[in-house]
């Protein structure tokens, strides 16, 4: 299984592909695949219409889109042993996330809402 994520190297961004790890396990595929999808907007995928958050206008509305984000938690979480999506207010939109990989691992990131 594989994905790409877009990382920044020396502020040009650039996307790396995610593969399965020599063991077979797929957590660093899932996690970067979530996090993409928080990246996205709503129907901005060429493959899957659902995933995203309307971010563009939750940020002009200055209303969180919990609704997707909720949505985006549920279908993600099968793929680890727990997964926890926070907002973080201030002082920009930016989602904390906390997961518990499927081998015991605790690993915790943010996404910022792109503006």
């Amino acid at each position: 299984m594989r994905t790409y994520g877009r990382i920044m190297v020396n502020g040009v961004p650039q996307w790396v592909q995610v593969n399965t790890d020599v063991n077979g396990y797929n957590d660093a595929v899932w996690i970067t695949t979530l996090a993409q999808v928080l990246k996205l907007n709503l129907g901005e995928s060429p493959f899957w219409s659902n995933y995203g958050i309307p971010a563009k206008q939750a940020v002009i509305q200055q209303v969180f889109p919990d609704f997707y984000v909720v949505y985006t938690q549920q279908n993600f979480a099968q793929h680890f042993a727990n997964l926890q999506i926070t907002k973080q207010d201030l002082p920009t939109p930016t989602y904390n996330i906390s997961v518990l990989t499927n081998q015991g691992s605790q690993l915790n990131f943010s996404v910022p809402i792109p503006v």
